[in-house]
């Protein structure tokens, strides 16, 4: 069982996507106007942050992914199963995260994993594998032109994007 907090965000869509395709169930957190997206993206269930803690669910996961970076492995540890694993896409609070990755790794319970994303071939080819079988449907919020990139950036730091923000670029003039 898997647990997706963010699971609209660029990170989070995806790994809903993926660890349905693993074969786990899984909880996606996201607000309220978002709970059919989430469900389309294969979610089994969805919890709606904005009306209680997620933290406070009644279920125990294998998996608690932080896709947004806005929890904590403290907060996070009740949801894990015995030998769980809490990730998060961002460093946490006085960039503990590695350092919990290291420490943790030690113990016999639960654990931190810091996820370092993988750039080579086999990747590549393994995500395109996915996206051409229709496993994975990459969600995009909004589309800007390479010259509209800091109203980009902008958009994206309201914190307020589904899925991902794409930048086109126009082929050179000859």
């Amino acid at each position: 069982m898997a647990m997706v907090y963010g699971a609209t965000g660029g990170i989070g869509s995806a790994a809903v996507q993926i660890a349905k395709h693993l074969g786990a169930t899984v909880t996606g957190v996201c607000a309220t106007d978002h709970l059919e997206l989430v469900r389309g993206l294969g979610a089994d269930r969805v919890v709606d942050y904005t009306a209680g803690d997620f933290t406070q669910d009644d279920q125990r996961y294998d998996v608690v992914l932080d896709a947004v970076g806005k929890s904590s492995w403290g907060a996070c540890k009740p949801l894990l199963k015995p030998h769980g694993l809490y990730m998060s896409s961002e460093l946490g609070r006085f960039a503990q995260n590695p350092m919990l990755a290291i420490v943790t790794r030690f113990g016999r319970g639960r654990r931190v994993r810091f996820p370092v994303p993988k750039h080579d071939r086999e990747m590549i080819e393994y995500l395109g594998g996915l996206q051409a079988s229709g496993a994975f449907v990459p969600v995009i919020d909004r589309t800007y032109p390479l010259e509209q990139i800091v109203e980009a950036y902008e958009y994206v730091e309201t914190g307020q994007k589904i899925g991902n923000v794409v930048i086109t670029v126009a082929p050179a003039d000859p």
